[in-house]
C-alpha cells in the first residue's frame, strides 16, 4: 500500500501496447523516419524524464531504513527496470549537448573562415550524430515491450506461386529458400530441412525448416508474407526477347514456443507414407520412408521426407503440426488483441505483397517501410545486406511501437 501510495506500484511494461505488427498505413512514417527523429518528440521526452525523475526517486527510498522486505524487492524490481533506461536518457542528452556546442563552434568558425577546423568540427559533429542515432535505437528497444515470442525457434516454409509461362517462380522460391539457410549460418543458427519438393526444372515447389538459435523468430518474424519477383527468364521465347515476367512466392514463419505444447489426440491424425521425392541418397523412390499427417479437425496436413526413417520423418511432421496448430492459436489472440485497431498482420498475411525482388533494376523493394536496397545478389546471399534490411524492419517496428504508445497517451490526455 505504501508503495502504491507514493505512486511506484507499477506491474506492466513501460509501454502498455498490444503486441506490435508493421502496420502498413502509417501515418507517422513520414514524421519518424529515424530513432533520433522520434527522440526530438515532445510526448517522449517528457515521458523519459519522468521515468528518469522516477529513478532517482526509487534509488532515494531504497536507503530509507523504514522499508518492508516486500516493498524492498518491489523497489529493487523497479530500479533494475528503469536504470538502463535513466543512463541511455542521460547519455544522450549530454551527446546533444555536445552536438549543440560543435554546431555553435561550426557558425563561429565559419565566419572567421577558418576552413580546416571547421571541417574537423564538422566530422566530429557527424560521429556525435551516428552514436545519438544508435542510443536512441538502444533506448527504445528498452522501452518497447518484448515479445514472448522472440528467443523462439521457428518452423519457415516457403511456397513457389503460380505465372503465366516459365518457371520463374519455383527457381526464385529455391534462391530464397538459399538465401534463409544462408542467412542462418550468418546468424550461426541451426537449419535442419525438414521437407523439400523440388520442381522439374531445377526449381522448386516446397520446402520446410526447423530453424534454432539467438533471437531467431525476433529477426524472421516480418519475413512471413508474399515475395514477388521480376525478371527476364534465362531460357525460352521471352529471354530472347527480353520480356519481363513478374511471379511471387510465399513465406509463412512459424515460432515454436517450448513452453507450450498442443496436445493432439491420435484419433484426429490421419497418417500416409509415400516414396520421397528428389536428392536424398540411394533410398529415395525405394521405401516408403516419407510421412504426410493430416489433422483432421482443421484439414492442416504436414509431410516430412527428408530423413531415412519412417519413425524419425513422423516425429518431424508431428512437431511441424504442433507449430502450425500453435499458430493458430496465437493468430487468434492477436485478432482478438488488435481488433479495436485493425491492424493488418504483416508478418502473416499471405496475400501482401511485402517485398519485391526486380532483377532488371538491380533492385530490392521493402513496401512496407518505403525502402530500397540496391545489388539484389548480395541480399539473395543471405549474409550483411540482408541482415541490414532486416535490422531497418525491426527498427521501423520499435518506432511505430512507441508512436503508437503516443498515440494512446495524447487520447487519453484528451478525454
Amino acid at each position: 500500500v505504501g508503495l502504491h501510495n507514493r505512486g511506484f506500484w507499477r506491474p506492466k511494461p513501460f509501454l502498455d501496447t498490444a503486441r506490435f505488427t508493421l502496420s502498413f498505413n502509417s501515418r507517422h512514417r513520414k514524421n519518424h523516419q529515424d530513432s533520433q527523429a522520434l527522440w526530438k518528440h515532445e510526448a517522449v521526452q517528457k515521458y523519459l524524464e519522468a521515468l528518469s525523475k522516477e529513478y532517482q526517486q526509487v534509488s532515494h527510498l531504497l536507503s530509507a531504513d523504514s522499508l518492508n522486505d516486500f516493498e524492498q524487492r518491489t523497489l529493487r524490481r523497479r530500479c533494475a527496470d528503469l536504470s538502463p533506461i535513466a543512463a541511455a536518457f542521460q547519455e544522450i542528452k549530454e551527446a546533444e549537448r555536445e552536438v549543440q556546442e560543435l554546431e555553435a563552434m561550426c557558425t563561429e568558425l565559419d565566419s572567421r573562415d577558418e576552413k580546416q577546423l571547421l571541417q574537423l568540427a564538422l566530422e566530429e559533429k557527424e560521429g556525435l550524430d551516428k552514436k545519438m542515432n544508435v542510443s536512441c535505437r538502444k533506448l527504445f528497444q528498452l522501452l518497447v515491450p518484448k515479445e514472448k515470442y522472440d528467443r523462439s525457434p521457428v518452423i519457415l516454409e516457403v511456397t513457389a506461386g503460380r505465372t503465366t509461362g516459365g518457371d520463374i517462380c519455383q527457381q526464385f522460391t529455391k534462391e530464397m529458400f538459399e538465401m534463409y539457410q544462408s542467412y542462418a549460418d550468418y546468424k550461426h543458427w541451426t537449419f535442419d530441412i525438414v521437407n523439400y519438393t523440388p520442381a522439374e526444372i531445377g526449381g522448386l515447389h516446397h520446402a520446410a525448416a526447423h530453424i534454432s538459435g539467438e533471437n531467431v523468430y525476433r529477426h524472421l518474424k516480418y519475413e512471413g508474407g508474399t515475395h514477388r519477383v521480376q525478371r527476364i527468364p534465362e531460357t525460352g521465347m521471352s529471354s530472347r526477347m527480353q520480356r519481363i515476367h513478374t511471379g511471387t512466392m510465399s513465406v509463412i514463419v512459424l515460432p515454436q514456443s517450448e513452453e507450450v505444447d498442443v496436445k493432439v489426440d491420435p484419433k484426429d491424425l490421419r497418417m500416409d507414407t509415400f516414396r520421397a521425392r528428389g536428392a536424398g541418397g540411394q533410398h529415395v523412390n525405394k521405401t516408403d520412408s516419407a510421412v504426410r499427417i493430416v489433422h483432421l479437425p482443421t484439414g492442416l496436413a504436414v509431410e516430412c521426407q527428408q530423413e531415412r526413417s519412417q519413425q524419425i520423418n513422423k516425429e518431424i511432421a508431428l512437431r511441424t503440426l504442433r507449430a502450425k496448430l500453435y499458430q493458430q492459436i496465437i493468430e487468434k489472440q492477436l485478432s482478438q488483441e488488435q481488433s479495436a485497431r485493425k491492424l493488418q498482420l504483416g508478418t502473416r498475411a499471405q496475400s501482401e505483397r511485402i517485398r519485391t525482388y526486380n532483377f532488371t533494376q538491380d533492385r530490392v523493394t521493402d513496401h512496407r517501410i518505403s525502402y530500397d536496397a540496391r545489388n539484389i545478389k548480395e541480399i539473395l546471399s543471405g549474409k550483411e545486406a540482408l541482415d541490414k534490411l532486416i535490422n531497418r524492419l525491426l527498427e521501423f517496428a520499435e518506432i511505430e511501437a512507441i508512436t503508437q504508445y503516443l498515440e494512446n497517451l495524447q487520447a487519453l490526455e484528451g478525454g
